[in-house]
């Protein structure tokens, strides 16, 4: 059996080693506060843009239709957000953190900060916002 032999690191790999290294310091407090990585996603986006119709909220939040479907009954259920039909468009469903939810994103948006701080200490605020370009740039280069 011959073997490929690839010039370039495995890119996708290094992209989610990568993502598994930064959420190891980010999910004990998701945890502590009884909450998933989507179900964190989906809070952030919420407490970036407030009310936001669910198909924004899944490419925000890269997750699935059918996955958000669940995520966002488990969420109402807990008391995090409040959907509700779109008064414009009554076939869209607009979702809102609720007051419960806006306060956990405050809190954890400490805990994070902190993580992105010491990053930024420990790789330098150049490095840093170097990396961020970089990877804008790739997701705009492999935009269709």
């Amino acid at each position: 059996m011959s073997s490929t032999t690839f010039v370039h690191r495995n890119l996708p790999r290094l992209l989610l080693q990568a993502r598994e290294s930064v959420m190891a310091h980010t999910r004990p407090s998701l945890r502590e506060h009884g909450l998933s990585d989507q179900q964190w996603r989906v809070l952030r986006v919420l407490g970036e843009h407030g009310a936001v119709e669910t198909g924004r909220v899944a490419s925000e939040a890269y997750i699935l239709g059918p996955s958000l479907t669940g995520v966002l009954a488990r969420m109402e259920r807990d008391g995090l957000i409040q959907r509700e039909r779109d008064p414009a468009d009554q076939r869209r469903t607009v979702v809102e953190a609720t007051a419960k939810g806006r306060k956990m994103v405050a809190r954890l948006s400490d805990t994070i900060e902190t993580h992105y701080q010491w990053l930024e200490q420990s790789l330098g605020k150049q490095k840093l916002a170097q990396l961020y370009e970089l990877l804008d740039q790739l997701i705009d280069l492999e935009q269709p």
